[in-house]
């Protein structure tokens, strides 16, 4: 079964960090994360919904780890965060995104910056100026504007 595919994008800076994150939204989607990848595409990586921290245990490639509170906040940033470690808990993190090394930078992602977490449709939507369209947890359930 193919999961679902979300973009992600920050609205503060105005760049997009993926277009094909996967919602590891599950127990077994949050233990299996990244585990045993050999390396990660530019659109590789995943959402840890519920998160406040992740670890690298059996990952193979560097990441960056993006931190985020239930509003997609950036809360926390470790970029190029190595393998076979634990990264550390923030209390109020909802969710963590592990992307390819350098996503952080290349998207000058910063502490505060607003992300917005939807499929590539609603995406469209959204950027088209839809105010209809709504950006969606992994339950696909509505949380509502994620604005500035």
């Amino acid at each position: 079964m193919e999961r679902r595919k979300y973009c992600v994008y920050n609205c503060s800076r105005e760049s997009f960090l993926s277009l094909g994150v996967t919602a590891a939204d599950t127990s077994f989607a949050r233990l299996k994360g990244l585990i045993g990848r050999l390396r990660l595409r530019s659109d590789d990586g995943i959402w840890v919904v519920p998160s406040s921290g992740v670890h690298t245990l059996g990952v193979l490639v560097p990441l960056d780890l993006i931190y985020l509170d239930e509003k997609y906040k950036v809360i926390h940033l470790l970029e190029y965060f190595p393998t076979f470690r634990i990264a550390p808990l923030r209390i109020r993190a909802a969710s963590v995104l592990e992307l390819p090394p350098h996503t952080i930078y290349s998207s000058q992602t910063e502490i505060g910056d607003q992300l917005l977490i939807c499929s590539a449709e609603e995406m469209e939507s959204r950027l088209h100026g839809d105010s209809a369209a709504q950006a969606v947890s992994p339950a696909d359930e509505p949380v509502g504007e994620t604005g500035a």
